[in-house]
């Protein structure tokens, strides 16, 4: 199970270079270049799922109780101490974005994505962090 976890972390670890390659033109693309948006809501739309799936995953690693929605997921591993608590309760917010992509995706603004998005993706760093150092 922990090789899962780790083999885990390195595809959101790809899927976050594939961001960081393509984002520096995100502002100017987003709206004029539907397979460049595609692309970038894809990708982003697969590192907040998998960071949840490898929450889940450590939550059974760790024998944890279920989590209860998505969200919760993540509260249970800073609960737990596996993420710092006060990192866990901010970081929970990507359930919502995770869901806001999944359902409501045509309604997506350029600058919340190309501006406020982009830049929280270091804190999926910090989070894969925390998780190997709980893991290993």
């Amino acid at each position: 199970m922990r090789e899962r976890l780790l083999y885990k972390a390195s595809r959101i670890r790809q899927y976050l270079n594939i961001i960081d390659r393509i984002k520096n033109d995100c502002l100017e693309k987003f709206d004029t270049d539907p397979i460049y948006r595609g692309s970038i809501l894809h990708y982003l739309y697969l590192v907040a799922d998998s960071c949840i799936s490898l929450a889940e995953m450590v939550i059974r690693y760790k024998g944890l109780r279920p989590p209860q929605s998505y969200h919760d997921a993540i509260d249970i591993l800073g609960e737990n101490g596996i993420l710092e608590p006060e990192f866990a309760y901010d970081f929970a917010g990507i359930a919502g974005f995770r869901n806001f992509l999944a359902h409501d995706y045509e309604n997506v603004q350029k600058d919340f994505i190309c501006n406020a998005i982009l830049a929280k993706m270091e804190d999926v760093k910090v989070f894969l962090e925390q998780i190997e150092k709980a893991v290993t």
